[in-house]
């Protein structure tokens, strides 16, 4: 079963970078739609990114240009780099696995018993 863990969040002046990673797949992470959520205080869950198993990556509009979704399959975990955070992205990011591949993995329509979630990592961008 997937078990995602995620890693690599912190704190960042605005303007700057992290990356993110995520491991617990027991399979090649190639095989699942995954993806990348977050959840800002007193709002709603949200996706970030995601590729489909197909290799298709969808971002929400308001990362696109600014973060990157990849697997990294000599260490089989899936990576989001971060760059020219905002204040706005300050959120706990969640990494996600579809339970039933392709077909219910979608950053929009998220129901969150579709899929195998982390416990999520905190990141909080400062001006």
């Amino acid at each position: 079963q997937v078990q995602p863990v995620e890693s690599g969040g912190g704190s960042v002046q605005g303007g700057g970078s992290l990356s993110l990673s995520c491991a617990g797949f027991p399979y090649a992470v190639s095989r699942y739609c995954v993806g990348w959520f977050r959840q800002a205080a007193g709002k709603e869950r949200e996706g970030v990114a995601l590729i489909k198993s197909d290799g298709t990556t969808k971002y929400a509009d308001s990362v696109k240009g600014r973060f990157t979704i990849s697997h990294d399959n000599a260490k089989n975990t899936l990576g989001l780099q971060m760059s020219s955070l905002k204040s706005e992205d300050t959120a706990t990011y969640y990494c996600a696995a579809a339970k039933y591949g392709d077909y219910l993995c979608s950053l929009t329509q998220l129901k969150v018993e579709n899929y195998y979630w982390g416990q999520g990592t905190q990141v909080t961008v400062f001006s």
